[in-house]
């Protein structure tokens, strides 16, 4: 199986800084795109920022300019370093890979289990 775990979310201060991390494992034989997705209270999920294997990224205007995603293709992790926080971020951040199981032809998207991300003062 495939498992997407998250980690680094927590309270911060507006204009503070935080780094989410998102590390795959199992039987995986290659991953394609990640990304960082985001569901704050009564609100759908937003796509917050992606990144190729070759490391083209894609931002939401809303993070353009304070976030930055990056990734580790030898660790199978994805970043999100997020900097200048405002509380309009507030929210669930979630982690999402394109994988390609080992054994099987089809790709599938996998998601994290969400870590909290409070801006605060």
């Amino acid at each position: 199986q495939v498992q997407l775990v998250e980690s680094g979310g927590g309270l911060v201060q507006p204009g503070g800084s935080l780094r989410l991390s998102c590390a795959a494992s199992g039987r995986i034989f290659s991953i394609n795109d990640m990304g960082w997705y985001r569901q704050a209270p009564g609100k759908q999920r937003e796509l917050v920022a992606t990144i190729t294997r070759s490391g083209s990224t894609n931002y939401a205007d809303s993070v353009k300019g304070r976030f930055t995603i990056s990734r580790d293709n030898a660790k199978n992790t994805v970043y999100l370093q997020m900097s200048s926080l405002k509380p309009e971020d507030t929210a669930v951040y979630y982690c999402n890979a394109r994988i390609l199981r080992t054994g099987t032809v089809t790709w599938g998207d996998y998601w994290g289990q969400g870590t909290q991300v409070t801006v605060s003062s």
